[in-house]
């Protein structure tokens, strides 16, 4: 696909923008709401912004796997002029640069690298560091093979992790199991990562890896195909196609996916915890109908304004993101408004939760007016 007169697409940023909003505002707000109200049909939608337990998905189940695919429908654009000029090692120190400091970052979200205590850091763990992996092959695909090579690639990691978790056994692992304590994956983890695994304790008998079931070693192969599904939609938005031709290979590939994600799932389940194959493709699918939908739109219709105010989360999303991961400012709505509790009651968290997310919202609501955007 040729490429089209540079712009910055709006859909892009918006979509973006609203998983973020998603994560960072609406998720507490409506958690904290349901929990106060106890009524039956708000537990029902609340439970789209809960995790499943291990099969199957949610609403809340496709936050990490849009953030990731979004990673990657920016790449053909930020990648092109490097690839143009043929500036490759100067594109690939920014790339290194964009892993480590997410690598980092992550660590400091969720590895409790703040903590500064080595027996209570946990090394890969987190949404940053699942973007970093997947951005770093997804960008070695993408700058040494052609288009129809990055396809056959990107569909032989899908591949070898299907057949890895399907085929290869080890110490009663594998196989074909998929259940919580013993697919490959988790055993893969528990040998590699150890003690620096999150939720894991050194006792006396060894190593306790509790009740934490999510996977990233040899998850990060359908990583890597997540944030590269996001590539190829923006291979689709940066090509010379005409905007409706575009709207249809997002749309009826997106449905294409689903569909072969569902019908994967009757023989590898649709698991996000070890990121599956068969989830992989269902959820990279309903990103690509949402890109459908996004760019119809903001950037064919015009109905950008409505959404603009997304932006704020979208051009900021790792700041938005870190926010709300490490500063707790519900305390300082709890200090101004603690009073309050005796007239809301059961409603009380829901003033809090709405106190802490507006106050990540000024925050990014400043920094979008000022033009001061967190670049990785």
């Amino acid at each position: 696909m040729e490429a089209e007169k540079s712009k910055r697409l709006g859909s892009l940023d918006i979509l973006r923008g609203f998983d973020l909003f998603l994560l960072v505002f609406f998720q507490p707000v409506f958690s904290a709401f349901a929990r106060g109200a106890d009524i039956a049909w708000v537990n029902a939608v609340n439970t789209q912004f809960e995790h499943v337990h291990w099969e199957g998905f949610t609403l809340w189940d496709l936050i990490m796997p849009l953030f990731m695919f979004m990673a990657g429908a920016s790449m053909p654009f930020a990648f092109g002029k490097y690839l143009k000029n043929g500036s490759r090692p100067l594109l690939y120190k920014r790339i290194l640069k964009r892993v480590f400091l997410l690598f980092i970052l992550g660590m400091m979200a969720q590895g409790n690298l703040l903590a500064l205590d080595r027996d209570n850091i946990y090394f890969y763990s987190n949404t940053l560091q699942a973007i970093a992996i997947g951005y770093l092959i997804s960008a070695i695909i993408l700058i040494h093979f052609k288009l129809v090579w990055q396809i056959v690639v990107t569909s032989g990691l899908l591949l070898i992790y299907w057949a890895l978790l399907t085929f290869v056994s080890a110490d009663g692992f594998g196989g074909g199991d998929f259940s919580p304590d013993n697919n490959l994956a988790e055993y893969v983890d528990r040998m590699v990562l150890g003690r620096f695994r999150d939720g894991s304790q050194v006792t006396p008998a060894g190593i306790d890896f509790g009740n934490y079931r999510y996977t990233w070693i040899i998850s990060s192969l359908n990583f890597g195909v997540t944030v590269m599904t996001g590539v190829f939609a923006g291979h689709i938005l940066k090509s010379r196609l005409d905007e409706i031709r575009k709207i249809q290979w997002l749309l009826f590939g997106g449905i294409a996916m689903m569909l072969a994600g569902q019908l994967w799932g009757l023989q590898m389940p649709i698991i996000k915890k070890i990121w599956t194959s068969s989830m992989t493709l269902y959820s990279s699918g309903i990103c690509f109908v949402l890109m459908a939908l996004f760019y119809y739109l903001i950037d064919f219709r015009s109905h950008g304004k409505y959404l603009n105010w997304l932006k704020i989360y979208g051009m900021n999303s790792i700041m938005a993101y870190m926010l709300f991961m490490l500063f707790g400012f519900g305390v300082i709505a709890h200090s101004l408004l603690h009073g309050t509790e005796q007239f809301f009651g059961s409603y009380y968290p829901v003033l809090i939760s709405l106190g802490n997310v507006s106050i990540i919202f000024y925050i990014l609501w400043i920094m979008y007016k000022r033009g001061n955007f967190l670049k990785i």
